[in-house]
C-alpha cells in the first residue's frame, strides 16, 4: 500500500465484522450475495447491507449490475490494498 495509508477506510472495514468477512471472503473469488451469506453463515440482509456499503466505499463491485437477482460481486483492487493493510497493521 502508499505511504499514505487509508486510515478511515481500514476503520470502516474492521468496524463491522461482516464487511471485514465479506471482503475476505470476495479475495478467495466472485461470489453472489447468496453464497457470501452461505460461506459466512450470516443473514442475507447483513451481507447485502455490508455489499452496498463496501460498494460505495469502492472496496468491492457489482461484475452484473443490469441483473435483477443473483448478481456477482468481485474485491476491488483497493479493496484488496486495504486487506493488506489491515493484515500488516493487525499482527
Amino acid at each position: 500500500m502508499h505511504d499514505d495509508i487509508e486510515w478511515e477506510t481500514i476503520s470502516f472495514v474492521m468496524a463491522s465484522k461482516i464487511r471485514l468477512q465479506v471482503l475476505i471472503s470476495l479475495k478467495k473469488g466472485v461470489k453472489t450475495p447468496k453464497m457470501l451469506s452461505t460461506d459466512l453463515n450470516s443473514y442475507l440482509s447483513h451481507v447485502s447491507r455490508a455489499l452496498k456499503q463496501l460498494s460505495e466505499r469502492g472496496l468491492v463491485e457489482c461484475l452484473t449490475p443490469d441483473v435483477r437477482k443473483n448478481k456477482f460481486y468481485g474485491i476491488t483492487e483497493e479493496g484488496k490494498q486495504i486487506l493488506i493493510a489491515i493484515s500488516n497493521y493487525t499482527r
